[in-house]
Formats: structure tokens, sequence, C-alpha cells
């Protein structure tokens, strides 16, 4: 099967693109072309699989030439963002949008009409569980994921400064929305925090290991538990978190559920500070959910059947086990 997968706005190593959807293609043996904004982003496409550049955000011409590029020969056409479903040419092959945030049931209604939708029922939030993570130390809590206003950026450059004096360091690991550099910036240069802008997932998760929690505090108007949650308990690193995962920390026991309030946030880094066994204990316990019913090997599988069923292979036509190579180019 060959599979074009696009986007215009994604980074190209975005995790969820590049490190589970395509990789998951091509460990089954199928062929990649994907389409998405390598220059803008400074990457070089990975070999292993066919690379189209195109613009970050791009219009209607030059999106839509770089999408009949990438779709020569296609068996499947898997897009990222809504608005590459205007641009698909009349002859295309059976066409499949990620959903990755919540939409207006409108849209979502009017698509699924003309194409197939991938919702979190299909490819459920997952993430790269370690096999043993360290102990959660001391004197760090991370952020992973981007930033901005309506994820908490205000609170947590407050309790960045607030931590400050109990020898606890701030580290937020990802990119940031236009209007937050600033504050970024102006935070990490008195010494608030230390900001390290986009890293590519399996390094951002790394970085996390360790860590004396793990922090998404994002408002009551954002819904649906953000990967960083599972990030955090596939690395042994206790959650605190705001509503939005209050459900999944609570029933598994992984974390502390908070108000966005930096005073709640503070009180509760504090106590996990000051009590290494607990610490300890909510990182077992994320660790374990999360190697049960989140590590994406488990779903990959899954994952392929759908897009080879979509992409109408016939049923005796299925994965093969194959490791293919994707390492950087010089």
């Amino acid at each position: 099967m060959r599979v074009c997968v696009a986007t215009i706005v994604h980074h190209p190593e975005d995790a969820r693109i590049m490190h589970r959807q395509i990789r998951a293609l091509l460990d089954a043996g199928h062929e990649v072309t994907y389409v998405a904004p390598f220059t803008h982003f400074n990457v070089t496409p990975p070999m292993g699989l066919g690379a189209v550049d195109v613009p970050y955000g791009a219009g209607f011409g030059r999106a839509g030439a770089a999408l009949r590029r990438g779709l020569r020969g296609a068996d499947l056409l898997l897009v990222h963002d809504h608005a590459l479903l205007r641009l698909l040419p009349h002859r295309r092959p059976p066409v499949v949008w990620d959903v990755r945030e919540p939409v207006n049931a409108r849209r979502l209604a009017r698509a699924e009409r003309r194409h197939h939708v991938c919702t979190s029922s299909v490819v459920p939030e997952a993430t790269m569980v370690a096999a043993a993570p360290p102990v959660p130390g001391d004197t760090r809590v991370v952020h992973i994921g981007r930033l901005s206003a309506e994820r908490g950026l205000a609170e947590l450059i407050g309790l960045a400064e607030r931590l400050v004096p109990h020898g606890i360091r701030m580290e937020l690991i990802g990119a940031a929305d236009p209007g937050a550099r600033p504050l970024l910036r102006d935070a990490q240069r008195v010494g608030l925090l230390d900001w390290f802008g986009y890293v590519p997932n399996r390094h951002a998760l790394r970085m996390a290991e360790g860590a004396l929690a793990g922090l998404s505090l994002a408002a009551e108007t954002v819904t649906g538990v953000p990967t960083k949650v599972l990030d955090y308990m596939g690395r042994g690193v206790p959650v605190i978190t705001t509503a939005q995962s209050a459900a999944l920390v609570e029933r598994t026991g992984c974390g502390i559920v908070v108000p966005l309030d930096v005073d709640a946030v503070v009180d509760a880094v504090l106590d996990l500070k000051e009590d290494p066994a607990r610490r300890s204990a909510l990182g077992v316990r994320g660790h374990a959910e999360a190697r049960l019913r989140h590590h994406w090997p488990d779903h990959a599988p899954a994952f392929v059947a759908r897009m080879e069923a979509w992409a109408g292979l016939p049923v005796t036509i299925r994965s093969r086990a194959v490791k293919t190579p994707l390492s950087r180019t010089a």
C-alpha cells in the first residue's frame, strides 16, 4: 500500500504523525510519502520515506500542488489539517482526516459524509512507554507541549517564580505561540525557568524522566486528555493536572488534581517534594497504567489494519512485521 500523509501546519517530527502513524505504516511494509513544511521547521526528511516540502500554512495554489505531487500513485491519503480537505484534487484515492482537536459537530458530520474520519476511537491517544524509568527526583518539574495562554502559560511562569526559593527548577519543553514567546524569553533571562523550545518527542520524553512532577494546566475550555499526561505516566513521572485530566488521574492514582491556581499547584509540588515515597508510588501507578492501556506499539497494528481497510485492500493482505530504517540523511 502507498500512503500519502500530509500536513501544512504541524511540525514534521510531530510525535503522532511521524513517530507513531508513519512509523507503524513503514514497519508494516507500506510505502509512505510525507507532505510537510520541512524547510520552515529546518528539518531534514528522514531516509526511508518519500518527502514533499510545502510552505508552512501554504495557500491554495502551493499546498494543492504539493498535495498532487504527494498523491502520485497513492492508495490512501491521510491528512492532519482540515484545510487540506478543501484542496483535494478531483482524482484521488480514499481520504482519511485525522481529527486531533475538538471540532464543530456540523463540520465533522460534513466530513464524515465524504471521507473517512479518524478519531480517538480509531487511533487512541498513546505514548512510547519506557521499560524501566528512573524514580522521580525532587529538583525539577516539567511541562511538555505547546505553550500558550489557554494552556496555562501565565500559571506556569508564576509557578516557576514561586518554586525558585525551594530549589525546584521549571523546565518547559515545547514550541510557543507567538504571543507567548516574549514572556518566556523574559522569564528565562531573569533565571526563573528553562525553556528549550521544540524538542523531538523521543528526546522530550527522556528529558522528562526523573522529574518531581509533570504539569498539565489547561483551562477548563480545553477538552480531552492531553497526550502530555500519558507521556508523564509512561515515564514514571507523577502528574499534576487540572480538571481536564481529572478522571484519568483519579482513576489510576497517578497524580494530583488541582484547580488552575498557582497557590494550589505550589502546594501540590511542595507536598510531593517532601514525600519521596508518595512520588514513587504515583510514578509506579502511572507507568503501569500507561504500559497496560496506552503503549503505542500495542495499538499500531489496529491502526494499520484500519488504514488498509479504508484503502480497499483485500482482507487477505495484511501488515508484515518489517522494521524499515528511518534515519536521518546527512
